[in-house]
């Protein structure tokens, strides 16, 4: 056989009889090759990327344990045949267990970020969401081993997951975000983060990216948000003359209800120096009130909600808060829907991490391919049933939009 051209970013063979088939091997090769082998060499029956291929394939299409990618595996043997070696046939179960329970998730990542970055151009100004997740069923009470935590980072605009950290098991979200957003291309956009990540440390590490950041104050915070919120309510006491400030408002209907949001900044350095700790933020620019206002039916709720950031104005403040909940609606609940990962009971060693970056390669491939209009939930099923949209969610690797 031998290759004939590139179609959507996949490569092709042409065989004897005349049957296109895909080259999927070429894009994960390219961008996955740095990933070492865990296994010994006299010990393995089956290539790497085989196992790989068959592995992502078997996620996108709606695999949740190593069971259902052996599975899917050999029901899909004849297709895979036609472009993977396969030398001793389909992978088992258990194989696919040792090798993804040694995989270092450290590369399996670093892999991941380097396809993400090769094969897609991040939108300048665009909000990075940064936001931790529970894998709830991780955990092995007879070890005494408590489920692990992921921080992702999520793009709003590209609706791609740009990297994950695993939170170590000692530690918190605070130490595991300045490693990845470390590990990150994020030049010109703006990372949002909540409350736990509003650390000096963390800003530092923005604004070294060269990106802007804005942080949710709370009261982990304590002078800062005491002053922050006084500011706030001098302002109002004082009808609004106090001091000088900016002012964005949005209005949302759907559902039966109705959300009002206003936002309040003020950015005058001559008020901010007045802040206790100011001098230990970098480029903090700017500080935010945002007013939620839920109305449902005669019910009415009300929250405030105060932010630090290092740009400047009420409209991309506000838009940066409201697209950082992004992360929660397109991403953590797209996983705990469409993959149901909340419901997954992978344990050993570096399996859980390592299945928690398929399910982010599965997601990235079925968001960018949009020819088909269903859920990502009705995407992965007709991936399994349908081989050649299955070859157009795998495009991606080739070129993400």
């Amino acid at each position: 056989s031998r290759q004939v051209g590139l179609e959507n970013g996949v490569s092709f063979r042409k065989k004897e009889e005349h049957i296109m088939e895909p080259n999927i091997t070429a894009g994960i090769d390219e961008h996955f090759s740095e990933l070492q082998d865990p296994r010994l060499e006299r010990s393995r029956l089956h290539k790497l990327i085989d196992i790989l291929v068959i592995a992502i394939c078997a996620v996108i299409c709606g695999a949740d344990t190593w069971e259902d990618v052996a599975a899917f595996g050999k029901a899909k043997q004849t297709w895979f045949a036609g472009f993977l070696e396969l030398p001793n046939g389909i992978p088992s179960h258990d194989t696919f267990t040792r090798v993804f329970n040694r995989l270092d998730p450290v590369q399996f990542q670093r892999c991941f970020m380097q396809w993400i970055n090769a094969v897609s151009e991040l939108i300048q100004g665009q909000v990075i969401a940064i936001d931790g997740k529970l894998l709830r069923r991780s955990h092995d009470r007879g070890i005494g081993k408590a489920a692990i935590a992921m921080v992702s980072a999520w793009a709003n605009s590209n609706h791609l997951v740009l990297g994950q950290i695993k939170v170590n098991d000692k530690s918190n979200e605070i130490t595991a975000i300045p490693q990845l957003l470390a590990a990150l291309e994020i030049s010109g956009c703006i990372v949002t983060i909540d409350a736990n990540g509003c650390q000096t440390e963390i800003a530092d590490t923005v604004i070294e990216q060269e990106a802007d950041y804005v942080l949710s104050l709370k009261e982990n915070q304590g002078r800062l948000y005491e002053d922050v919120k006084l500011l706030f309510d001098d302002l109002e006491s004082s009808a609004y003359t106090a001091y000088t400030y900016d002012h964005a408002r949005t209005v949302d209907k759907g559902h039966g209800r109705i959300e009002i949001r206003e936002c309040g900044t003020i950015s005058d350095p001559a008020v901010l120096r007045h802040l206790r700790g100011f001098e230990n933020w970098r480029n903090l620019h700017t500080v935010s009130r945002i007013r939620a206002e839920r109305r449902i039916g005669d019910e009415t709720s009300c929250e405030d909600r105060y932010h630090i950031a290092s740009v400047c104005g009420a409209k991309p403040i506000l838009s940066a808060v409201r697209f950082h909940w992004g992360i929660e609606n397109q991403l953590h609940w797209v996983l705990d829907i469409a993959f149901d990962e909340d419901h997954h009971r992978l344990r050993k060693e570096h399996g859980p991490e390592n299945f928690a970056l398929l399910r982010h390669i599965a997601l990235n491939l079925l968001k960018q391919e949009q020819s088909l209009k269903r859920s990502i939930k009705g995407k992965r099923l007709v991936a399994g049933w349908n081989e050649d949209y299955l070859l157009k969610v795998l495009a991606g690797f080739g070129s993400l939009v």
